[in-house]
């Protein structure tokens, strides 16, 4: 992850407490935490916003994907380009075939954490029904499933090597429907478009390689701005939730228990 991005999240994670820190103590100082005085927690909740702003104003240049040692992927066709971006990758003891059923197979509820994360994104009360999203599944629902049935697209699939889904993440109101044909085009300002692949790179005595990326392009530096504030408050549970998912896939593949 290149520096300045990594100093736009670390800003950004340090900046929001310190900020709501700040404004709680303006109205009941914390002293247990050394804020004694309204004056102290104006001070707080200063540096703490101008930390928040620091980090949105950070640049996010663009970037284009270099050519791989894995040879063409279908993610490189459809997004080369981008300013923000996550890589994560395992290593798995299963065929190349097992894995991708695994993939389109795994469910929330084997993904450690993932319910509570993005319940964090888009709180809910208890027992409140809700749309079923990536950011709502039921838990036993292929995930990938609830994706493509709620706002993704699938963009792209080399059987037993590389599955691509993508949404937007930002759009202008009543914009016109973007099919998957589209999707690799579209560059009309007011749109961030986001897309997400898992790669299955087979190696030697059974083991693959299991990678995915999630890749977001902004078309206009306004989108880019109101994405880059969004994208460096949830990085961090992003990573964590691509993390896990790929755990997910490996235990599902690598287990003999299960179907497939």
């Amino acid at each position: 992850m290149p520096y300045h991005r990594i100093m736009a999240v670390l800003m950004m994670d340090a900046g929001l407490p310190l900020l709501l820190v700040g404004l709680i103590s303006l109205a009941w100082p914390l002293r247990w935490i050394g804020i004694p005085s309204r004056g102290r927690a104006a001070l707080v909740a200063s540096a703490g916003a101008a930390l928040v702003a620091g980090a949105v104003a950070l640049p996010a240049p663009l970037l284009r994907s270099a050519r791989s040692e894995w040879g063409p992927t279908r993610i490189d066709e459809i997004v080369p380009s981008y300013q923000f971006a996550e890589h994560h990758e395992i290593r798995v003891h299963a065929a190349p075939g097992r894995i991708f059923w695994a993939i389109k197979t795994v469910p929330a509820q084997e993904i450690f954490l993932f319910r509570t994360l993005t319940w964090l994104r888009q709180p809910r009360l208890p027992g409140k029904a809700t749309a079923e999203t990536i950011l709502s599944p039921p838990a036993a629902r292929p995930l990938l499933a609830v994706a493509t049935s709620s706002g993704f697209m699938q963009l792209a699939e080399d059987p037993d090597r590389e599955l691509v889904i993508g949404t937007l993440v930002i759009a202008p109101r009543g914009h016109p429907p973007i099919g998957d044909g589209g999707f690799a085009t579209l560059a009309a300002p007011g749109y961030a478009k986001a897309v997400m692949n898992f790669l299955v790179l087979p190696e030697p005595d059974g083991w693959c390689r299991l990678t995915t990326e999630t890749r977001v392009f902004a078309t206009d530096p306004a989108s880019r701005r109101r994405f880059a504030a969004y994208w460096r408050i949830i990085y961090p549970g992003s990573a964590l939730i691509r993390i896990e998912w790929l755990k997910a896939i490996r235990r599902r593949a690598e287990s003999p228990a299960a179907g497939g």
